[in-house]
């Protein structure tokens, strides 16, 4: 096959038209992702420049990925590979000096998005429900981590459905099993709000992308997060902290537990 593209949107384009092509189970993740989910292309406040590749794979498909990827012209990581092989494969194009991640079944950082059965959901990428955790699971965020999120939430409605919206049902499913996970994503929703005015938007970008965030599980917000988030499915955890108070607590500066790196 040829060599890898030096533009890394079209490198991911041409990875997933391989993965299409043999039938591998392959679906981008991160910024790359948001720009080929933007129906009519970023907003220029969004827009920044990518280095690397993320993507997810199914664990059956795990090992028809590492051969995908080594014949469209990525060198396999071994021995990282060999230890961490069953949640994690990692990929590098010498060429253009990039790395591409695999996320198997899961992803996991600062917490874990199970991914595994959500993947034959859409084309190209996770599902933007999935899409948005991985970027607000993040313990430290920095600016490109809001970005991101706020371009998602910009782009798309929340709604308890999949395709081009946020799945709010879906999300608020994973945060009502995870206090930690819960706590981290809200606590960064309001970082995302707060730093708004950062990006320069208009007036009618700016409108639309609070109306996202509000809707998607900040106080007022999407009704069945809501619920879950603080009724009978909220985390075990909440025995020690009334539901309340642990949403006032993660939307506190002072109090929250998400640390936040955020360029001035």
């Amino acid at each position: 096959m040829d060599g890898t593209l030096p533009d890394v949107v079209e490198e991911g384009r041409r990875v997933l038209a391989g993965a299409d092509d043999q039938d591998v189970t392959l679906r981008l993740l991160g910024g790359v992702a948001i720009v080929l989910r933007s129906q009519n292309g970023l907003a220029e406040p969004f827009r920044r420049p990518y280095q690397d590749l993320d993507f997810a794979t199914s664990r059956a498909a795990a090992k028809a990925c590492t051969g995908l990827l080594r014949e469209l012209g990525y060198e396999p990581q071994v021995p990282f590979n060999a230890l961490h092989g069953s949640e994690r494969l990692l990929f590098f194009d010498e060429q253009h000096g990039r790395k591409a991640d695999v996320f198997v079944g899961r992803f996991r950082m600062s917490h874990e998005i199970p991914l595994e059965g959500r993947l034959a959901l859409e084309p190209l990428t996770v599902p933007l429900a999935e899409l948005l955790l991985t970027k607000l699971q993040i313990a430290e965020l920095n600016e490109k981590d809001v970005r991101d999120s706020i371009a998602l939430l910009h782009g798309h409605p929340v709604r308890e459905e999949d395709g081009d919206a946020v799945n709010g049902a879906r999300v608020a499913e994973l945060l009502g099993d995870d206090w930690g996970l819960w706590r981290t994503f809200t606590g960064n929703l309001a970082v995302c709000r707060e730093h708004l005015d950062r990006y320069d938007l208009e007036d009618e970008i700016c409108e639309p992308t609070c109306e996202g965030m509000e809707a998607a599980f900040l106080p007022g917000g999407h009704e069945r997060a809501r619920r879950l988030l603080v009724g009978d499915c909220a985390p075990r955890a909440r025995e020690a902290e009334s539901a309340a108070g642990a949403l006032a607590a993660a939307l506190d500066p002072v109090r929250r537990p998400v640390r936040v790196a955020v360029a001035a």
